[in-house]
C-alpha cells in the first residue's frame, strides 16, 4: 500500500477519500462563480445602454448569400466584421469576428453537419441610420441600426428578436501584452496615440484590470498567453416569459432569471454530488435556448465551445399572479419581455437564430444544423443493470441468473472501471475477468449484451500498449511548455489523448476492432465516463485552460472534448462491424451535436426524492436541444434509497428514454430482488411495462432520427397555446400519445395530473378509465400506481408477451391499443426493422400507418418500396371508447372472415381476439 500511496499521490488520495466517505455534498469552493471567473466578471460589469459599437454603413457589402458590415468600437477604434446570412428553413446566422485579429480566433468545427445552405437576402431600404433587408417569407425583415449598432428581426409589425438592444455587445480584441514595468516606453512602441486620451485611458484601464493576462483559482494559475479574448452579446425577446434549454443544469424546465445570483454556466465539469436548483455547470453543455409563448417558438444557438455564462432577466420576473392581474385591470401597457445575454471566454460570436414559428419548426431547424438523434439498437431501449462494480465473472453470471430466477427482463449488464487490469482501458483484470469471451458468450446465448467502460484518461505506464502508442504518435494533449499534459485520475498519473485531432480519433476508433480489443465480441458495447475531461488535481477538477491541442488552447475547445471522445468511440463500434452494426455508446460529457453518437445520462445523482424529481426536467431540457436518449441512474448513484424511493424510481425510469440502474461502490447491493417479494413484484411490473411498450419507444426513436423531435417532451410542445403547460415539469409526454405523471413524492397517496386539450380525451392505460382534457385530475395512488394516459385519437402497438430480453421478443405478436377521440377516430404507426443494423437506410424496414374512422380500422404501407418481412402478427386489438358492434370482420389479401370479440359495456372497451394477420400486411377490420 505504501507503493500505491506514493504512486497515487496525496491529491488523488484526498479526492478519493472525499468520494468514498459518507460526506455526500458538492464542495462549491472547488468551482468558480462568475465573480471568480475574470472574463465573466468583466463582461457582467458592463452597463446597459452604453454600447460603444456603431455600424459603418459605408463598408456594407451585400451579395446574393450574405451581408458583411464593419462595426467600430468608438472607445478603442478596434473594428469588427459582421456577417449576416439567411439560411434555408427560416434561420438567420450572425457572425462577428475581429476584422484584423492578431492571429486567428477559434471557430468551432465538426458540430454542424454541413455548411448550411443559404437563401437570397435583398435590400429593401437604406439611409444614414441603417439598412432594412428582406428575409423572404411572411414579411420578415432584418433592421440593422447604425448608432449604436443594433439588429432587429421583425415580422409584420412585431419585433421577434433584437440583438444588442441593451448595448451589451462585448468583444475583447487580441492584443500584444504591454508590461510597462519591464519597458516604460512599451505603449508608444505598440503604436498607442498619446494624443487620443480616450484610447490612452482605455489602455490604462485594461492594463491594471485583474485576470486579463493571468488568473489564479485556488492553487492553479492560468497563464493566459493570448490575454483577454471574451465575447458577449445580448438578445431581447419581446412577448416572451418562458425560456428553456441550455443544459446541463440540475434545475427546473423553465429557466429562471439570474439577476440576483450567478448566470447559468456552460462548462463541462465533473461535479461531485451536484446540488439541485442552481445554475452551476455540470457534465455537459448545449448552448441552445428555446423561447416560447402562445404565438411563437424560437431558438438561439450560440456556437462557442469555450466556458460560457448565460444571464436571463425578465420584466415580469417576481410579479405575483395578483400583480399581473393588477397590470391587466389597470391597463398596463408593459409587454412581457425576456432578455438573455451570452458571455464566452474566447472564440467568435457565431449565432443561429431559429425563428420557428412552431416548436416542430425549431426542432427541424436545429436538426438541419447539428443532425438528429442517432437511431439506437432496439435492445438499448430495454433495461440496463449496472453498478460500480460487478466483482468478477461469477458475479456477472450470478446477477444474470437472478433476473431469470425472478422473471425480470433485462438487455444489458454493465462493467465499471474495476473490470480492467489496473484501470488500463481496453483490458480485463486477469484474475477477476480471466475469460471475457466465455462470459460474453454466456450472455449472447441468452440474447443479452454487456457494456464495459472505456474512459479517455490513459495510465502513464510503459508496459501499457495503449499509452505507448499514443505517446509514440504524439497524440497526447500538451501542456503549455510543450510536454505531454498529465494529471491524476482513476489510474493515478494519466495522459489525455487529443481527441480534437482527426488522426487521433481514427486511431482510437481502430482500437475497438475485435483483433485489437482483446476479449471483445459483437455483444460488447461501450461507456465513456470522465470525458469532461475529469482531472482530479486540475483546476475545477478539469484540464488546465492553457493546455494545448496542437495550435489551440484548451480554453477554446473545452466543451467539445467529450463530444469528440463519444464520436471516436461510436465510430470505432461501427467500424469493427464493417459499417454494418449500429453502435451503442453512453457519454457523460456532451455538446451540441452529441445526439449523433448515442446516449447521455445525468451523471452522479443521489438516492434522494428531489433527485428523482429533477430527472424529469433534466431529460426534458436535453430533449428540447436534440438529445433524446437521456436517463438518470435509477435508485440514485450515491447513498442508499429507501425501498419506497427505489420502487418509485423504477416506475419513473421505465418511462424515460434511457433506463439504467446504477450505484456507487460503497452502497449496499440493490438488484431488484433484494428488497422482499412485494417490492420485487413492483419493480418487475415496472420493468415489464417498459418491455411491452418497446414497439412504441422504437417508433419514437425512428421519428426522432428523422425529424429531430424529442422522444420525451414537455406538454407545451404539443399544446403550444395552452399557458397551463408552459412551466409543467413533473409530468411529460412520450411522443404525442402517452402522458406520464410519475409519483415522485414520498408517502404520496395521490397526484394531480394536468390533462391538456380542452376537446380531447385521455384513457388511463391500466384501467381504461376515460377522462376529459383541459383539467387537473386528482389520481389516488398506491405503491403499484404509475399514472400513464393514452391520448384519445391514437393507436399504440404493444407486445404483451414479455421475455427475458428484447431480442427474445423479436417475432412475438402485437396488441393494438386503439384509443378513440370524441370524433371516434384514431391513428398511429408501427415501425419494424432488424433492430440492430444500418440496413434500414437501404429501406429494409416495415413502416405502417393505422387509421380508425367510420368503424373501420386499416393498416396501410407508408414505405411501399421497402423490403422487409416479419414473423410477428397482430394477436389482439383493444378499442377504448368503443360502441358494441354486431359483427367484426377482417379483410386481407387472403379473403374475409369474422372475428371473435368481447365488449365491456361499463368501460366501453371492445377487445377483438386473434385476428392473426401479419404485422407487415395490408388489412382492414370493420365494425358493423
Amino acid at each position: 500500500m505504501a507503493t500505491f500511496t506514493e504512486r497515487m499521490g496525496p491529491v488523488l488520495l484526498l479526492w478519493l477519500a472525499v468520494c468514498l466517505s459518507g460526506s455526500w455534498a458538492v464542495d462549491k469552493g472547488n468551482f468558480k462563480t462568475c465573480d471568480q471567473s475574470a472574463f465573466c466578471k468583466r463582461q457582467r460589469a458592463m452597463k446597459p445602454g452604453e454600447s460603444p459599437y456603431r455600424a459603418l454603413l459605408e463598408t456594407m457589402e451585400l451579395t446574393n448569400t450574405r451581408l458583411t458590415l464593419q462595426l467600430i468600437n468608438d472607445n478603442n477604434k478596434v473594428r469588427l466584421l459582421l456577417e449576416l446570412y439567411r439560411l434555408q428553413g427560416n434561420i438567420t446566422r450572425v457572425k462577428i469576428n475581429e476584422l484584423k485579429p492578431l492571429k486567428p480566433r477559434y471557430e468551432v468545427p465538426d458540430v454542424l453537419i454541413r455548411e448550411p445552405s443559404t437563401e437570397p437576402l435583398s435590400l429593401l431600404s437604406q439611409d444614414e441610420n441603417g439598412v432594412v433587408l428582406s428575409l423572404g417569407a411572411e414579411s420578415q425583415r432584418v433592421i440593422v441600426s447604425a448608432r449604436p449598432f443594433r439588429l432587429d428581426i421583425v415580422e409584420g409589425r412585431d419585433v421577434l428578436m433584437s440583438l444588442n438592444s441593451r448595448g451589451l455587445l462585448g468583444f475583447e480584441h487580441l492584443r500584444m501584452r504591454k508590461d510597462t514595468q519591464a519597458d516604460p516606453e512599451a505603449e508608444n512602441k505598440e503604436g498607442t496615440d498619446p494624443a487620443n486620451p480616450a484610447e490612452t485611458a482605455k489602455e490604462e484601464e485594461e492594463k491594471v484590470e485583474d485576470g486579463m493576462w493571468e488568473e489564479t483559482f485556488k492553487s492553479h494559475t492560468d497563464s493566459k498567453p493570448s490575454g483577454p479574448s471574451a465575447v458577449s452579446l445580448d438578445f431581447s425577446l419581446p412577448g416572451v416569459e418562458h425560456v428553456y434549454g441550455i443544459p446541463e443544469h440540475a434545475d427546473t424546465l423553465k429557466l429562471k432569471t439570474t439577476d440576483s445570483g450567478d448566470p447559468y454556466r456552460l462548462y463541462n465539469l465533473d461535479v461531485f454530488q451536484y446540488e439541485l436548483y442552481n445554475p452551476m455547470a455540470l457534465y455537459g453543455a448545449v448552448p441552445v435556448m428555446l423561447a416560447h409563448n402562445a404565438q411563437r417558438t424560437m431558438g438561439i444557438f450560440w456556437l462557442n465551445a469555450a466556458e460560457t455564462w448565460v444571464d436571463i432577466s425578465s420584466n415580469t420576473a417576481g410579479k405575483t399572479v395578483f400583480g399581473k392581474m393588477l397590470d391587466f385591470v389597470q391597463g398596463s401597457s408593459e409587454t412581457p419581455q425576456t432578455d438573455v445575454r451570452w458571455i464566452s471566454e474566447s472564440g467568435i460570436i457565431d449565432v443561429f437564430l431559429m425563428l420557428g414559428p412552431t416548436p416542430r419548426d425549431v426542432f427541424s431547424q436545429y436538426a438541419s444544423l447539428t443532425g438528429t438523434q442517432a437511431f439506437p439498437p432496439l435492445a438499448s431501449l430495454g433495461y440496463h443493470q449496472c453498478r460500480w462494480n460487478y466483482n468478477d465473472q461469477e458475479d456477472v453470471r450470478s446477477v444474470d441468473a437472478g433476473f431469470d430466477e425472478h422473471d425480470i427482463p433485462y438487455d444489458f449488464i454493465w462493467l465499471d472501471i474495476e473490470h480492467t487490469d489496473g484501470k488500463r482501458y481496453f483490458t480485463w483484470d486477469p484474475h477477476k475477468f480471466a475469460s471475457p469471451k466465455e462470459m460474453l458468450q454466456g450472455l449472447l446465448d441468452k440474447k443479452r449484451k454487456m457494456v464495459a467502460i472505456v474512459d479517455p484518461h490513459i495510465k502513464v505506464d510503459t508496459n501499457y500498449k495503449i499509452h505507448n502508442e499514443i505517446r509514440s504518435r504524439g497524440f497526447y494533449v500538451k501542456n503549455k511548455d510543450g510536454g505531454d499534459y498529465e494529471g491524476w485520475c482513476w489510474p493515478g498519473n494519466a495522459g489525455y489523448p487529443d481527441f480534437t485531432r482527426p488522426d487521433m480519433r481514427a486511431w482510437w476508433a481502430s482500437q475497438f476492432a475485435y483483433d485489437q480489443y482483446e476479449g471483445s465480441m459483437e455483444n460488447l458495447y461501450t461507456w465513456n465516463d470522465m470525458n469532461e475531461p475529469s482531472v482530479f488535481n486540475g483546476p475545477e477538477v478539469t484540464m488546465h485552460k492553457d493546455a494545448m491541442h496542437e495550435s489551440w488552447e484548451h480554453r477554446d475547445v473545452h466543451n467539445l472534448y467529450g463530444l469528440y471522445v463519444h464520436r471516436a468511440t461510436a465510430e470505432g463500434l461501427v467500424e469493427r462491424s464493417g459499417g454494418v452494426e449500429r453502435p451503442f455508446v453512453l457519454t457523460r460529457a456532451f455538446f451540441a451535436g452529441s445526439q449523433r453518437y448515442g446516449a447521455v445520462w445525468t451523471g452522479d445523482n443521489a438516492a434522494e426524492w428531489d433527485h428523482l424529481k429533477i430527472s424529469i426536467p433534466m431529460c426534458l431540457s436535453l430533449g428540447l436541444v436534440g438529445i433524446s436518449f437521456c436517463g438518470a441512474d435509477v435508485g440514485g448513484f450515491f447513498k442508499s434509497p429507501s425501498t419506497e424511493l427505489l420502487v418509485r424510481w423504477y416506475q419513473t425510469g421505465a418511462y424515460q428514454p434511457f433506463f439504467r440502474a446504477h450505484a456507487h461502490l460503497d452502497t449496499p447491493r440493490r438488484e431488484p430482488w433484494l428488497f422482499g417479494p412485494e417490492n420485487t413484484a413492483l419493480i418487475r411490473e415496472a420493468i415489464r411495462q417498459r418491455y411491452t411498450f418497446l414497439p412504441y419507444w422504437y417508433q419514437l426513436f425512428y421519428l426522432a432520427y428523422h425529424t429531430g423531435e424529442p422522444v420525451m417532451r414537455p406538454l407545451w410542445v404539443e399544446y403550444p397555446q395552452d399557458p397551463a403547460t408552459f412551466a409543467l415539469d413533473d409530468e411529460f409526454l412520450l411522443g404525442r400519445d402517452l402522458l406520464v405523471h410519475p409519483v415522485t413524492e414520498e408517502g404520496a397517496r395521490g397526484v394531480t395530473a394536468y390533462l391538456p386539450g380542452k376537446h380531447e380525451v385521455w384513457f388511463d392505460i391500466h384501467t381504461f378509465q376515460k377522462h376529459n382534457g383541459g383539467q387537473n385530475l386528482y389520481i389516488p395512488v398506491t405503491m403499484s400506481s404509475i399514472p400513464v394516459f393514452q391520448r384519445g385519437g391514437s393507436i399504440i402497438p404493444r407486445k404483451l408477451r414479455v421475455r427475458r430480453s428484447s431480442t427474445c421478443m423479436e417475432n412475438d405478436p402485437y396488441t393494438l391499443y386503439v384509443a378513440l377521440d370524441n370524433q371516434r377516430t384514431a391513428e398511429g404507426e408501427l415501425y419494424i426493422d432488424d433492430g440492430h443494423t444500418f440496413n434500414y437506410e437501404k429501406k429494409e424496414l416495415i413502416h405502417r400507418k393505422f387509421s380508425f374512422a367510420n368503424g373501420v380500422l386499416s393498416s396501410i404501407d407508408l414505405e411501399p418500396n421497402a423490403q422487409f418481412t416479419t414473423k410477428s402478427w397482430v394477436e389482439r386489438i383493444i378499442i377504448l371508447g368503443a360502441s358494441k358492434p354486431s359483427m367484426v370482420t377482417l379483410k386481407t389479401a387472403d379473403g374475409e372472415n369474422q372475428l371473435e370479440f368481447d365488449f365491456d359495456a361499463s368501460m366501453s372497451v371492445l377487445t377483438i381476439r386473434k385476428p392473426g394477420m401479419n404485422a407487415g400486411a395490408d388489412w382492414t377490420v370493420t365494425l358493423q
